[in-house]
Formats: C-alpha cells, structure tokens, sequence
C-alpha cells in the first residue's frame, strides 16, 4: 500500500498471476521458491538446512522444509503447505527486515547445528565459515547460545574444507587416530585433500570435478606424479564418504594396516593435525 498498490491492483496482480497470496495481507512475487511460500503460509520465515542449502552451505540431509515460527505463534494450527514442514518454535537472535521470508544466517546455522547430527553439523558450520554466511568472531557466540553437550563440536571445526564430503572425510580419519594432514601442496602433483601418515594421500572425489574423460585422465597423472615420490592414493567417492561411511572406513583401515609409512614430512614440526 505505502509503494501504490490499491486493493483492486493487488486483485489484479493475483488474478494474473504476477503476485501469490501466501495468507490474509501477505503476497509474495510470481516465481518465488516453494520454501519461501511454504514459509508465508504459515507465518514464518525459512531457516535451518532450507535457508542454508538456498545460501549455498553443505548440508547433509534435508527433509521437507524447515521454518521459523515466534514462540507466541499457535501450535495448532493445521495449514496445509505444498510439502512437509519442520516446524522451529525459536526467538531469533538476529531481526531480520519485516518483509523477509527467511531469517538470518546466524540464526539458520544455529538452528542447523541443533537440527542435525554432529557429523552433519561439523560439515555445515566447516561449509558456512569458508563461504563466509558466518564469520570466525560470531562462532563463540553462536557455541554460547546451544546447550553445553554441543561444545564439543567447536574444536572439530576446520574451514580449510573445500566441500562437505571433505569435512566428513576428516572426522573419519579422526576416528581411526591416523595422523594426517590437510590440503597439502605436494610437488609436481599439487593440493591434495589429505595425506595420512607421510604416505597415504586421500582424495573425494565428486561427479561435479570427475565427471569426463578429461578430469580422469588428469587425476590419473596425478597419482603417478604421486606414485614416483612413494605417495599411495586413495580416491573416495563423494557419495561413499556421505552415505556408505562403513566402506570407506573399511579401506582406510586395510591400506594402513598393509603399511605403516615414515613420519610425516611436516607433522615433525607441527605435531599431530
């Protein structure tokens, strides 16, 4: 109303289809996403892994899509949406401007961290630091508003990791106990994700970096450049590390049982990774 619009407009716009009426007094433009309609419906705004997946952020799993509703908000209400809702009763640290239909990033990752297991929530917080939807100031704040049994995650979180699968990869080798190191420019072969015990190098391998001729063949070079210096290396699929952890562990343990290499070539001065 304040921009022009009269009723009869707002009518109009609804008939042709250029606005979409969520509920009584809210219109959203055609085109918007389902989440962000989902979300008006019901009177809240997207947040958790939904706003997060819509950032760009790793996040494992997501099911339905997740909105935030005020604490004050009626918990019987049955508003049909076009597909599942998980519901976030929370306050918001954060406000965001009163037309939006999402919250803020540090409320969406808070929410994340809660919503998902640990392994998830390591990923996604490694994911949101790099892409900078958080910054390293706010992760103290953000440990000091969930309960205490989810400190533990705080010393887990390594922004070096280029995607999920990488986080996840790294909280695997942590439960073996290898020693190892990450992103590691090794020469003639370049940056690979990790080297596990001075002689073990562990790539994950996606469809979006491996998925032609072209990127295998250069993979391969890379492995020989690697073999000539008595690097072996392991190539984990993004798919296996996500969703078939058991196999990937499985590998890992029978590589380095059938051999324990030198020490590390930088652990020496820098200590366990």
């Amino acid at each position: 109303m304040a921009e022009g619009w009269s009723s009869r407009a707002i009518a109009a716009g609804v008939r042709s289809g250029d606005l979409l009426r969520a509920r009584n007094g809210v219109y959203l433009p055609a085109g918007v996403d389902e989440a962000a309609y989902a979300a008006a419906q019901l009177g809240g705004r997207v947040t958790c892994v939904t706003e997060l997946s819509r950032l760009g952020v790793f996040v494992l799993e997501q099911t339905g899509q997740h909105v935030q509703l005020p604490p004050t908000s009626s918990r019987t209400t049955a508003r049909k949406v076009g597909s599942p809702v998980r519901r976030h009763w929370a306050r918001l640290t954060r406000q965001p401007h009163p037309a939006s239909c999402s919250v803020e990033s540090f409320d969406a990752v808070l929410h994340a961290v809660r919503c998902q297991t640990p392994k998830a929530a390591v990923a996604t917080l490694d994911s949101a630091l790099r892409l900078g939807v958080i910054r390293e100031d706010e992760v103290d704040e953000l440990f000091g508003l969930l309960p205490r049994r989810y400190r533990v995650l705080r010393r887990l979180i390594d922004s070096r990791a280029e995607s999920g699968p990488e986080s996840l990869m790294r909280l695997l080798l942590r439960r073996l106990g290898c020693r190892f190191e990450v992103q590691v420019q090794i020469a003639r072969v370049g940056r690979v994700d990790f080297v596990v015990d001075g002689w073990l190098i562990v790539e994950c391998d996606s469809e979006r970096y491996h998925s032609g001729w072209a990127e295998r063949r250069r993979d391969l070079r890379r492995d020989q450049a690697a073999a000539a210096q008595g690097y072996c290396t392991y190539r984990a699929i993004a798919e296996d590390i996500m969703w078939r952890e058991g196999e990937v562990l499985a590998a890992l343990r029978g590589l380095l049982r059938a051999r324990r290499g030198p020490e590390s070539r930088t652990e020496r001065g820098n200590g366990r990774v």
